[in-house]
């Protein structure tokens, strides 16, 4: 396992602060903003926003945490486990995560409306960090290559 093998999972945490962020602006901005004398989050279009923010967050969180588990339990993995396995899930951990987060913190912005373009919320400065997270420790292209080489060579006979 190489050093930004474990960069990779550790950024991979960065994005899950930043979604988490997002949610709780956005699902307490949906609960406060009312329109047409209800509560924006009544609305199903915002309600969908907000299940899909959610799941994204979920699904991040346990694929950290599932990753950071084969990482830790590396010593009782056969050579063959261990050769390309930590390498793709360590690029495959940050892509979804960089990503997810930048589509979260579009939901949440969406969600706010015109105030989620302004600075009087911070759903705009995590979108601009979010993104961050799809160029360093190696762009998400370059994390896809690392991916699909890794399947191109378990497949190839």
């Amino acid at each position: 396992m190489s050093g930004l093998d474990v960069e990779r999972l550790i950024l991979s945490a960065g994005p899950l602060g930043l979604m988490q962020a997002c949610c709780d602006v956005a699902f307490e901005y949906a609960q406060e903003r009312c329109t047409f004398g209800r509560p924006i989050a009544d609305y199903g279009m915002i309600q969908a926003k907000m299940a899909d923010m959610y799941t994204r967050l979920q699904v991040s969180r346990t694929y950290t945490y599932a990753v950071a588990r084969l990482i830790d339990h590396l010593d009782q993995q056969v050579p063959e486990q261990k050769a390309g396995s930590t390498n793709t899930e360590c690029a495959s951990v940050i892509l979804h995560n960089a990503e997810a987060a930048t589509k979260v913190a579009l939901d949440a912005i969406q969600i706010l409306g015109g105030n989620g373009y302004t600075d009087d919320y911070p759903v705009g400065r995590i979108l601009r960090d979010s993104k961050l997270y799809e160029i360093g420790a190696g762009t998400s292209e370059v994390r896809r290559l690392i991916i699909a080489r890794s399947i191109n060579a378990y497949y190839r006979h």
